[in-house]
Protein backbone atom coordinates (compact mmCIF):
# COMPACT_ATOMS: atom_id res chain seq x y z
CA UNK A 1 0.00 0.00 0.00
CA UNK A 2 2.84 2.39 0.72
CA UNK A 3 4.30 1.68 -2.68
CA UNK A 4 0.96 2.47 -4.40
CA UNK A 5 0.63 5.74 -2.53
CA UNK A 6 4.06 6.85 -3.59
CA UNK A 7 3.31 6.16 -7.24
CA UNK A 8 0.19 8.37 -7.11
CA UNK A 9 2.19 11.23 -5.66
CA UNK A 10 4.74 10.97 -8.45
CA UNK A 11 2.05 11.59 -11.25
CA UNK A 12 2.44 15.18 -12.80
CA UNK A 13 -0.30 17.79 -12.15
CA UNK A 14 -2.57 18.79 -15.16
CA UNK A 15 -1.89 22.27 -16.68
CA UNK A 16 -4.89 24.67 -16.71
CA UNK A 17 -6.49 25.41 -20.17
CA UNK A 18 -5.50 28.99 -21.14
CA UNK A 19 -6.84 29.00 -24.76
CA UNK A 20 -10.43 29.76 -23.81
CA UNK A 21 -9.60 32.86 -21.74
CA UNK A 22 -7.41 34.15 -24.56
CA UNK A 23 -10.25 33.71 -27.09
CA UNK A 24 -12.72 35.36 -24.75
CA UNK A 25 -10.31 38.21 -24.21
CA UNK A 26 -9.84 38.70 -27.95
CA UNK A 27 -13.61 38.65 -28.50
CA UNK A 28 -14.13 41.11 -25.67
CA UNK A 29 -11.39 43.39 -26.97
CA UNK A 30 -12.88 43.21 -30.49
CA UNK A 31 -16.30 44.03 -29.10
CA UNK A 32 -14.93 47.00 -27.21
CA UNK A 33 -13.09 48.27 -30.28
CA UNK A 34 -16.21 47.76 -32.41
CA UNK A 35 -18.38 49.52 -29.85
CA UNK A 36 -15.99 52.45 -29.65
CA UNK A 37 -15.87 52.75 -33.43
CA UNK A 38 -19.66 52.60 -33.64
CA UNK A 39 -20.00 55.16 -30.89
CA UNK A 40 -17.57 57.51 -32.64
CA UNK A 41 -19.31 56.94 -36.00
CA UNK A 42 -22.87 57.53 -34.78
CA UNK A 43 -21.77 60.54 -32.78
CA UNK A 44 -21.09 62.20 -36.14
CA UNK A 45 -23.47 60.49 -38.57
CA UNK A 46 -27.20 59.91 -39.02
CA UNK A 47 -27.96 56.89 -41.24
CA UNK A 48 -30.98 55.39 -42.92
CA UNK A 49 -31.54 52.68 -45.49
CA UNK A 50 -35.11 53.85 -46.10
CA UNK A 51 -34.09 55.95 -49.10
CA UNK A 52 -34.41 55.80 -52.84
CA UNK A 53 -33.48 57.72 -55.96
CA UNK A 54 -36.18 60.03 -57.30
CA UNK A 55 -36.48 62.20 -60.39
CA UNK A 56 -38.81 64.58 -62.17
CA UNK A 57 -41.07 62.58 -64.49
CA UNK A 58 -43.10 64.55 -67.04
CA UNK A 59 -46.22 62.78 -68.34
CA UNK A 60 -46.99 63.73 -71.95
CA UNK A 61 -50.74 64.16 -72.43
CA UNK A 62 -52.65 64.56 -75.70
CA UNK A 63 -54.30 68.00 -75.83
CA UNK A 64 -56.53 67.07 -78.77
CA UNK A 65 -58.01 63.83 -79.99
CA UNK A 66 -57.19 62.02 -83.20
CA UNK A 67 -55.65 58.98 -84.81
CA UNK A 68 -51.90 58.43 -84.40
CA UNK A 69 -50.30 59.08 -87.77
CA UNK A 70 -46.57 58.83 -86.95
CA UNK A 71 -44.33 57.94 -83.99
CA UNK A 72 -40.77 59.25 -84.04
CA UNK A 73 -39.22 57.60 -80.96
CA UNK A 74 -38.57 54.23 -79.35
CA UNK A 75 -39.12 53.08 -75.79
CA UNK A 76 -36.34 54.18 -73.38
CA UNK A 77 -34.81 56.44 -76.03
CA UNK A 78 -33.25 59.79 -75.16
CA UNK A 79 -35.05 62.81 -76.64
CA UNK A 80 -34.41 66.54 -76.57
CA UNK A 81 -36.80 69.29 -75.52
CA UNK A 82 -38.97 70.43 -78.44
CA UNK A 83 -38.29 67.30 -80.50
CA UNK A 84 -41.27 66.01 -82.50
CA UNK A 85 -42.34 62.69 -81.01
CA UNK A 86 -45.88 61.95 -82.20
CA UNK A 87 -47.94 63.22 -85.13
CA UNK A 88 -51.72 62.91 -85.09
CA UNK A 89 -53.90 62.94 -88.19
CA UNK A 90 -54.50 66.69 -88.54
CA UNK A 91 -56.75 66.86 -91.62
CA UNK A 92 -59.84 67.71 -89.56
CA UNK A 93 -57.99 70.55 -87.85
CA UNK A 94 -56.72 71.89 -91.17
CA UNK A 95 -60.30 72.02 -92.48
CA UNK A 96 -61.40 73.89 -89.36
CA UNK A 97 -58.56 76.35 -89.85
CA UNK A 98 -59.60 76.93 -93.47
CA UNK A 99 -63.18 77.53 -92.35
CA UNK A 100 -62.00 80.04 -89.76
CA UNK A 101 -59.83 81.82 -92.35
CA UNK A 102 -62.78 81.99 -94.77
CA UNK A 103 -65.02 83.44 -92.06
CA UNK A 104 -62.33 85.96 -91.21
CA UNK A 105 -62.04 86.97 -94.85
CA UNK A 106 -65.82 87.50 -95.07
CA UNK A 107 -65.81 89.58 -91.90
CA UNK A 108 -62.95 91.71 -93.24
CA UNK A 109 -64.93 92.30 -96.45
CA UNK A 110 -67.86 93.42 -94.31
CA UNK A 111 -65.61 96.05 -92.74
CA UNK A 112 -64.85 97.42 -96.21
CA UNK A 113 -68.55 97.59 -97.04
CA UNK A 114 -69.33 99.38 -93.79
CA UNK A 115 -66.55 101.89 -94.41
CA UNK A 116 -67.91 102.56 -97.93
CA UNK A 117 -71.36 103.11 -96.47
CA UNK A 118 -69.89 105.63 -94.04
CA UNK A 119 -68.32 107.54 -96.94
CA UNK A 120 -71.64 107.47 -98.86
CA UNK A 121 -73.70 108.59 -95.89
CA UNK A 122 -71.18 111.31 -95.10
CA UNK A 123 -71.52 112.60 -98.66
CA UNK A 124 -75.30 112.56 -98.33
CA UNK A 125 -74.99 114.49 -95.08
CA UNK A 126 -72.86 117.14 -96.79
CA UNK A 127 -75.44 117.47 -99.56
CA UNK A 128 -78.22 117.71 -96.99
CA UNK A 129 -76.31 120.39 -95.12
CA UNK A 130 -75.88 122.37 -98.32
CA UNK A 131 -79.63 121.99 -98.91
CA UNK A 132 -80.29 123.46 -95.46
CA UNK A 133 -78.08 126.44 -96.29
CA UNK A 134 -79.79 126.93 -99.64
CA UNK A 135 -83.30 126.60 -98.17
CA UNK A 136 -82.35 129.00 -95.41
CA UNK A 137 -81.15 131.59 -97.92
CA UNK A 138 -84.32 131.13 -99.97
CA UNK A 139 -86.44 131.50 -96.83
CA UNK A 140 -84.62 134.69 -95.88
CA UNK A 141 -85.22 136.21 -99.32
CA UNK A 142 -88.88 135.22 -99.38
CA UNK A 143 -89.40 136.55 -95.85
CA UNK A 144 -88.04 139.94 -96.86
CA UNK A 145 -90.28 140.00 -99.96
CA UNK A 146 -93.26 139.14 -97.85
CA UNK A 147 -92.53 142.02 -95.47
CA UNK A 148 -92.28 144.48 -98.38
CA UNK A 149 -95.54 143.24 -99.91
CA UNK A 150 -97.22 143.46 -96.52
CA UNK A 151 -96.29 147.16 -96.25
CA UNK A 152 -97.17 147.94 -99.86
CA UNK A 153 -100.56 146.25 -99.79
CA UNK A 154 -101.69 148.67 -97.09
CA UNK A 155 -101.39 151.76 -99.29
CA UNK A 156 -102.56 149.99 -102.42
CA UNK A 157 -99.16 149.94 -104.16
CA UNK A 158 -99.58 146.18 -104.86
CA UNK A 159 -102.64 144.15 -105.42
CA UNK A 160 -104.06 141.67 -102.95
CA UNK A 161 -103.21 138.89 -105.38
CA UNK A 162 -99.51 139.80 -105.34
CA UNK A 163 -99.56 139.87 -101.58
CA UNK A 164 -101.21 136.44 -101.40
CA UNK A 165 -98.57 135.06 -103.77
CA UNK A 166 -95.80 136.43 -101.56
CA UNK A 167 -97.44 134.84 -98.57
CA UNK A 168 -97.70 131.48 -100.36
CA UNK A 169 -94.02 131.69 -101.39
CA UNK A 170 -93.10 132.32 -97.74
CA UNK A 171 -94.99 129.25 -96.57
CA UNK A 172 -93.36 127.10 -99.28
CA UNK A 173 -89.92 128.39 -98.33
CA UNK A 174 -90.55 127.66 -94.66
CA UNK A 175 -91.69 124.12 -95.51
CA UNK A 176 -88.64 123.55 -97.74
CA UNK A 177 -86.30 124.80 -95.00
CA UNK A 178 -87.93 122.47 -92.45
CA UNK A 179 -87.66 119.55 -94.86
CA UNK A 180 -84.00 120.35 -95.53
CA UNK A 181 -83.28 120.39 -91.79
CA UNK A 182 -85.06 117.07 -91.29
CA UNK A 183 -83.14 115.55 -94.17
CA UNK A 184 -79.85 116.76 -92.70
CA UNK A 185 -80.67 115.35 -89.25
CA UNK A 186 -81.63 112.03 -90.83
CA UNK A 187 -78.31 111.95 -92.70
CA UNK A 188 -76.40 112.64 -89.48
CA UNK A 189 -78.27 109.86 -87.67
CA UNK A 190 -77.50 107.52 -90.54
CA UNK A 191 -73.80 108.28 -90.11
CA UNK A 192 -74.03 107.28 -86.40
CA UNK A 193 -75.91 104.12 -87.27
CA UNK A 194 -73.38 103.16 -89.94
CA UNK A 195 -70.50 103.78 -87.54
CA UNK A 196 -72.15 101.52 -84.98
CA UNK A 197 -72.51 98.88 -87.66
CA UNK A 198 -68.81 99.26 -88.43
CA UNK A 199 -68.01 98.75 -84.75
CA UNK A 200 -70.10 95.58 -84.71
CA UNK A 201 -68.39 94.41 -87.89
CA UNK A 202 -64.96 95.09 -86.38
CA UNK A 203 -65.97 93.08 -83.34
CA UNK A 204 -66.94 90.27 -85.68
CA UNK A 205 -63.52 90.49 -87.34
CA UNK A 206 -61.87 90.26 -83.92
CA UNK A 207 -63.97 87.21 -83.09
CA UNK A 208 -63.03 85.62 -86.41
CA UNK A 209 -59.37 86.31 -85.65
CA UNK A 210 -59.81 84.56 -82.31
CA UNK A 211 -61.37 81.62 -84.15
CA UNK A 212 -58.38 81.53 -86.51
CA UNK A 213 -55.91 81.62 -83.62
CA UNK A 214 -57.79 78.85 -81.84
CA UNK A 215 -57.88 76.71 -85.00
CA UNK A 216 -54.12 77.22 -85.45
CA UNK A 217 -53.56 76.26 -81.81
CA UNK A 218 -55.63 73.10 -82.18
CA UNK A 219 -53.71 72.24 -85.33
CA UNK A 220 -50.39 72.72 -83.52
CA UNK A 221 -51.50 70.30 -80.80
CA UNK A 222 -51.63 67.53 -83.42
CA UNK A 223 -47.82 67.64 -83.39
CA UNK A 224 -46.71 66.41 -79.94
CA UNK A 225 -43.22 67.46 -78.90
CA UNK A 226 -41.01 66.63 -75.91
CA UNK A 227 -41.68 69.02 -72.98
CA UNK A 228 -38.18 68.32 -71.59
CA UNK A 229 -34.97 66.49 -72.43
CA UNK A 230 -34.71 62.98 -71.00
CA UNK A 231 -35.52 59.31 -71.46
CA UNK A 232 -38.91 58.28 -72.85
CA UNK A 233 -40.73 55.57 -70.92
CA UNK A 234 -44.18 54.06 -70.40
CA UNK A 235 -45.09 54.30 -74.08
CA UNK A 236 -48.68 53.15 -74.54
CA UNK A 237 -49.62 54.24 -78.07
CA UNK A 238 -49.44 52.53 -81.46
CA UNK A 239 -49.83 53.65 -85.05
CA UNK A 240 -53.47 54.11 -86.01
CA UNK A 241 -54.63 54.24 -82.39
CA UNK A 242 -57.38 56.71 -81.55
CA UNK A 243 -56.33 58.90 -78.64
CA UNK A 244 -58.56 61.24 -76.69
CA UNK A 245 -57.80 64.68 -75.32
CA UNK A 246 -56.32 64.29 -71.84
CA UNK A 247 -54.97 60.77 -72.47
CA UNK A 248 -51.43 60.08 -71.21
CA UNK A 249 -49.29 58.86 -74.10
CA UNK A 250 -45.89 58.33 -72.44
CA UNK A 251 -43.61 59.82 -69.80
CA UNK A 252 -40.19 61.47 -69.86
CA UNK A 253 -37.67 61.15 -67.03
CA UNK A 254 -36.02 64.56 -67.14
CA UNK A 255 -32.28 64.97 -67.42
CA UNK A 256 -30.49 66.64 -64.50
CA UNK A 257 -33.43 66.01 -62.19
CA UNK A 258 -32.12 62.99 -60.25
CA UNK A 259 -32.09 63.35 -56.48
CA UNK A 260 -32.58 61.19 -53.37
CA UNK A 261 -35.55 61.04 -51.04
CA UNK A 262 -34.45 59.72 -47.64
CA UNK A 263 -37.08 58.94 -45.03
CA UNK A 264 -35.49 59.71 -41.68
CA UNK A 265 -37.12 58.98 -38.36
CA UNK A 266 -38.60 61.99 -36.66
CA UNK A 267 -36.20 61.40 -33.76
CA UNK A 268 -33.24 61.91 -36.12
CA UNK A 269 -34.28 65.27 -37.55
CA UNK A 270 -32.87 67.38 -34.71
CA UNK A 271 -29.37 66.63 -36.00
CA UNK A 272 -30.01 67.22 -39.69
CA UNK A 273 -29.69 70.64 -41.32
CA UNK A 274 -29.79 71.89 -44.91
CA UNK A 275 -26.37 71.98 -46.56
CA UNK A 276 -24.86 69.10 -44.55
CA UNK A 277 -22.67 66.62 -46.41
CA UNK A 278 -24.10 63.17 -47.17
CA UNK A 279 -22.37 59.89 -48.04
CA UNK A 280 -24.40 57.75 -50.44
CA UNK A 281 -24.22 54.04 -51.28
CA UNK A 282 -26.28 52.67 -54.16
CA UNK A 283 -27.46 49.07 -53.77
CA UNK A 284 -27.25 48.46 -57.51
CA UNK A 285 -23.60 49.62 -57.62
CA UNK A 286 -21.88 48.60 -54.37
CA UNK A 287 -18.54 49.96 -55.58
CA UNK A 288 -20.02 53.37 -56.33
CA UNK A 289 -19.48 55.91 -53.56
CA UNK A 290 -21.33 59.17 -54.02
CA UNK A 291 -21.54 62.42 -52.16
CA UNK A 292 -24.47 64.76 -51.74
CA UNK A 293 -25.92 67.54 -49.65
CA UNK A 294 -29.14 67.90 -47.67
CA UNK A 295 -31.42 70.24 -49.65
CA UNK A 296 -34.75 70.55 -47.81
CA UNK A 297 -37.39 68.75 -45.76
CA UNK A 298 -40.94 67.65 -46.48
CA UNK A 299 -43.61 69.82 -44.81
CA UNK A 300 -45.31 66.70 -43.40
CA UNK A 301 -44.61 63.07 -42.63
CA UNK A 302 -45.06 60.42 -45.26
CA UNK A 303 -48.09 59.05 -43.45
CA UNK A 304 -49.94 62.36 -43.79
CA UNK A 305 -49.55 62.22 -47.58
CA UNK A 306 -50.75 58.62 -47.83
CA UNK A 307 -54.07 57.68 -49.38
CA UNK A 308 -55.52 56.80 -45.97
CA UNK A 309 -53.69 58.90 -43.36
CA UNK A 310 -53.85 57.52 -39.81
CA UNK A 311 -56.32 59.06 -37.39
CA UNK A 312 -55.20 58.55 -33.81
CA UNK A 313 -58.54 59.84 -32.52
CA UNK A 314 -60.25 56.59 -33.55
CA UNK A 315 -59.67 53.06 -32.26
CA UNK A 316 -56.78 51.95 -30.10
CA UNK A 317 -53.77 54.20 -30.15
CA UNK A 318 -50.32 52.71 -30.74
CA UNK A 319 -47.49 55.19 -30.96
CA UNK A 320 -45.34 54.64 -34.06
CA UNK A 321 -42.22 56.60 -34.91
CA UNK A 322 -43.00 58.56 -38.05
CA UNK A 323 -40.64 59.28 -40.92
CA UNK A 324 -40.12 62.59 -42.71
CA UNK A 325 -38.90 62.67 -46.35
CA UNK A 326 -35.67 64.63 -46.81
CA UNK A 327 -34.48 65.70 -50.27
CA UNK A 328 -30.78 65.14 -50.94
CA UNK A 329 -28.97 66.49 -53.99
CA UNK A 330 -26.33 64.29 -55.62
CA UNK A 331 -22.88 65.53 -56.57
CA UNK A 332 -21.63 63.41 -59.48
CA UNK A 333 -20.50 63.66 -63.09
CA UNK A 334 -22.80 63.15 -66.05
CA UNK A 335 -21.66 59.57 -66.71
CA UNK A 336 -22.44 58.57 -63.14
CA UNK A 337 -25.80 60.31 -63.11
CA UNK A 338 -26.81 58.46 -66.28
CA UNK A 339 -26.46 55.15 -64.41
CA UNK A 340 -28.92 56.17 -61.73
CA UNK A 341 -32.60 55.43 -62.17
CA UNK A 342 -35.57 56.65 -60.11
CA UNK A 343 -36.68 53.95 -57.69
CA UNK A 344 -33.22 52.51 -56.93
CA UNK A 345 -32.56 51.83 -53.25
CA UNK A 346 -29.71 53.63 -51.52
CA UNK A 347 -28.18 54.00 -48.08
CA UNK A 348 -27.43 57.52 -46.92
CA UNK A 349 -25.37 58.85 -44.06
CA UNK A 350 -25.65 62.49 -43.05
CA UNK A 351 -22.47 63.92 -41.50
CA UNK A 352 -23.73 66.38 -38.91
CA UNK A 353 -20.45 66.80 -37.00
CA UNK A 354 -16.92 67.04 -38.41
Amino acid sequence: MAQKHNSEEEEPKKKPNRVLPIILGIVLLGGIIFGIKEYIYYSKHVDTDDAQIDGDISPVVARVGGYVDSIYFQENEHVNQGQLLVKLDDRDYKVKLEQALAAQKGASAGVGVSQSQIYTVSSNSAVAKAGVVSAGAKLDQVSKDYQRYANLVKDGSVTQQQFDQAKADLEVAQANYKAAQDQYQAAEQQIGTTKNQLTVTNTGVTQRQVDVDFAKLQLSYASITAPASGLVSKKNIQLGQLVQAGQTLFSIVNDNSIYITANFKETQLDKIRSGQKVDIEVDAYPEMKLEGTVFNFSPATGAKFSLLPPDNATGNYVKVVQRVPVKILIKADKATMEKLRPGMSVNVSVIYKD
